[in-house]
């Protein structure tokens, strides 16, 4: 490759590289996803298969193919924090994206006996139970983030073509298992709780930030140039402002996922109750409330026929009436200066 010119906007977006494995792959996922929605569209057409999940799959495909094929892809051995931006893309912003899409899910969906049961065998095997434990994709995302970044990997990574693609597929293999059980829908043997989901969101943030930091601390370039330029910020610099898009980029894009897991856990259905965890703690609240209205009139309960009492019945009546003759009452004249 030669010397390629000053990076920009117009540069990302129109100097892109052919990767013929990256576009196969990413043409017979979408191919394969795409049949299956229009197979579940056929077979079910009062309930098709929803349209976000279609455009999350298919976007994480998409940021796979710029983070690889263009300008991003093109100037990763030029510009190191170009090269971050990229490992971001692929570790936390493709991987979420597929796991929204739900493709086992719509594999299931989509196919028939034999296929319909080998996949279910499959999801539910120890091997999958093994690769999906949640605590297991916290350690393999940790050492993959500081294993590819803070030792001697990187300068093999940096000048070696076919580990630089191998580690492409790792952080998308790893993305994935981390965060299929905490963000994912699959029937998966884990059922992690949004409190636990949470948590394991937030406890990876120190890893990108540590790496970050440690970059920054650098006083030595620590990786060879691989490619010739005469522009742009020092060598030293840039590995600095690698480590700042590790550390600022990689605790933005965690803190969005975990507003996303945060709101989807307060939108909950839950089968028994039928209402999420806000609208329990409201109802929890206003029962509360009630019960101290009851007591001023559970007087008037006493040689009342025990059949006629329930949730709807005067008592209860009677005590929601007290509650909200408290909220609207006279205020105490002290308070109020009358």
């Amino acid at each position: 490759m030669g010397s390629l010119p000053p990076f920009g906007w117009s540069e990302a977006a129109t100097r892109w590289q052919f990767a013929p494995v990256v576009t196969a792959f990413t043409v017979l996922f979408a191919a394969v996803y795409v049949w299956g929605v229009l197979r579940v569209r056929r077979r079910h057409p009062v309930r098709p298969w929803p349209v976000p999940r279609t455009a999350a799959f298919l976007g994480g495909l998409l940021v796979v193919v710029l983070a690889t094929e263009s300008g991003v892809g093109t100037y990763d051995d030029t510009l190191f924090w170009d090269h971050m931006i990229q490992h971001l893309m692929l570790i936390m912003i493709a991987p979420p994206l597929l796991v929204a899409g739900q493709p086992v899910t719509l594999l299931m969906h989509a196919s028939r006996n034999p296929l319909h049961t080998w996949v279910k065998r499959v999801v539910r095997s120890r091997p999958v139970t093994w690769l999906t434990w949640p605590a297991l994709g916290v350690v393999a995302y940790a050492a993959t983030i500081v294993g590819t970044h803070l030792t001697s990997f990187m300068n093999l990574v940096m000048t070696n073509d076919t580990v630089h693609n191998l580690e492409h597929a790792l952080y998308l293999v790893v993305g994935y298992l981390y965060f299929l059980p905490l963000i994912g829908r699959e029937p998966l043997h884990w059922k992690v709780s949004y409190p636990l989901r949470l948590f394991l969101l937030f406890i990876v943030m120190p890893v990108d930030a540590f790496t970050g930091v440690v970059l920054n601390s650098y006083g030595t370039d620590p990786f060879p140039p691989t490619a010739p330029r005469s522009w742009g910020p020092s060598q030293l610099d840039d590995v600095h402002l690698g480590g700042a898009v590790m550390w600022i980029g990689g605790a933005a894009i965690m803190f969005v996922l975990i507003m996303v897991t945060f709101f989807a856990w307060s939108r909950e259905t839950r089968p028994s109750g039928g209402m999420g965890w806000l609208e329990s703690a409201r109802r929890v609240n206003l029962a509360e409330r009630v019960s101290e209205g009851a007591a001023q009139v559970s007087a008037q309960a006493v040689g009342r026929p025990r059949e006629t009492r329930g949730i709807d019945d005067d008592e209860h009546l009677d005590a929601y009436n007290a509650y909200l003759a408290r909220l609207n009452g006279p205020r105490d004249p002290d308070a109020t200066g009358g």
